[in-house]
């Protein structure tokens, strides 16, 4: 299959699948001198790494990640340093239970990419989807963690802000709250935390799953990036977003609520500043116009659809055209939507350091 590369000047390639010895990724492009730890690597992987609650799935794996080429030890013997030569990363999978998916070999699950991957390709990987698993996901994040470095002073954070019917009081967001150990959903709302779980409990024991929104912020984007026809930074951020497994709908500042208000409440107002640098009083844009970057914070939301896998039987059909029914077992994540905050945030990462090389390789700034 092709299409496993994304981005023009920081380019990222994924390999593996979900059941296969290992996945990882391949960085090219990344510039010289960026220095980083695994650790750092292995800070955002903890973070989207399933089994760390009840409300995600339970398969169990430590996602320990191995820089292997294109960095150099520092003398105190922690820090990489990045030569400009391809980056490769591996994560080993060490949880697989392939027979879980015996009985759905020959059966197409509702909701799935099995039905369109065979009849893209005449075969498939069934357990766990093989390449159009979330599992593929791990391997972005690792990316995302070495992207985060590549524009200076370039902040990307994430937040689930609603799960199926239930929302947060965003007059309650607090950045600060969305890692805390008490905090299984990454929402910046501390009074959504008994809400949610109470909500997902129901659905995780009915055997059910549901949706979520998460919405990710960038900070410290240069204003300038991007181009004004088919390079638009918020036409890549969209592209990127909608690349993650179950992401059905994008949006970019106010999004689909700009077609619900007049022109006067929609223009983001500018003014000067003491500095000579300019002001806006508001950013309904998302930090992005023209398809180029303000300055101010880039804000995008994607909404994720409920996770396919639930205990409920539902009507489809198999290799040999037969109708069945399908119960999909094994472990799967109740809100698929949880663990995509960090995804998200590393897509969007890769996405302003690519336009951050583009620009800078075209105005020399």
């Amino acid at each position: 299959m092709s299409h496993n590369t994304f981005g023009h000047l920081f380019r990222v390639t994924t390999w593996g699948e979900s059941h296969g010895p290992a996945l990882g990724c391949v960085i090219d492009g990344c510039p010289p001198g960026i220095r980083f730890t695994e650790a750092d690597i292995q800070h955002e992987l903890d973070r989207r790494r399933p089994g760390k609650s009840r409300f995600v799935t339970q398969r169990r794996e430590p996602d320990a990640v191995r820089v292997l080429s294109g960095v150099l030890p520092e003398e105190d013997g922690v820090t990489l340093v990045t030569t400009g030569t391809p980056i490769s990363m591996l994560i080993e999978n060490v949880d697989q239970r392939s027979k879980d998916y015996g009985e759905i070999a020959r059966q197409f699950r509702p909701g799935h990419a099995d039905y369109t991957y065979q009849a893209k390709y005449g075969l498939r990987d069934y357990r766990g989807g093989g390449r159009s698993s979330a599992r593929e996901t791990a391997a972005r994040v690792a990316a995302g963690a070495v992207a985060r470095r590549v524009v200076p002073g370039l902040k990307v954070r994430g937040a689930l802000v609603s799960m199926g019917e239930k929302a947060i009081d965003r007059a309650n967001w607090d950045w600060d709250f969305v890692d805390d150990a008490e905090n299984p959903f990454f929402t910046p709302d501390r009074a959504s935390v008994a809400v949610f779980s109470d909500y997902l409990d129901g659905i995780r024991k009915a055997g059910s799953s549901v949706g979520a929104v998460v919405e990710v912020v960038a900070e410290g984007v240069p204003a300038g990036l991007g181009a004004p026809i088919y390079g638009k930074l918020d036409q890549d951020i969209a592209a990127a977003l909608m690349s993650i497994n179950a992401v059905k709908g994008v949006e970019i500042g106010n999004g689909f609520e700009a077609a619900r208000i007049t022109g006067e409440e929609n223009a983001d107002e500018m003014r000067m500043g003491n500095d000579g640098n300019p002001i806006f009083l508001s950013n309904h844009a998302g930090g992005v116009l023209g398809g180029i970057a303000t300055g101010q914070p880039v804000v995008a939301r994607f909404a994720v659809k409920p996770t396919s896998s639930i205990l409920t039987p539902r009507q489809s059909i198999d290799l040999d055209g037969r109708n069945v029914e399908v119960t999909t077992k094994g472990r799967h994540d109740p809100c698929v939507g949880i663990r995509a905050v960090p995804i998200g945030e590393a897509m969007l990462a890769c996405t302003i350091a690519d336009h951050y090389l583009r620009h800078r390789g075209q105005t020399g700034r």
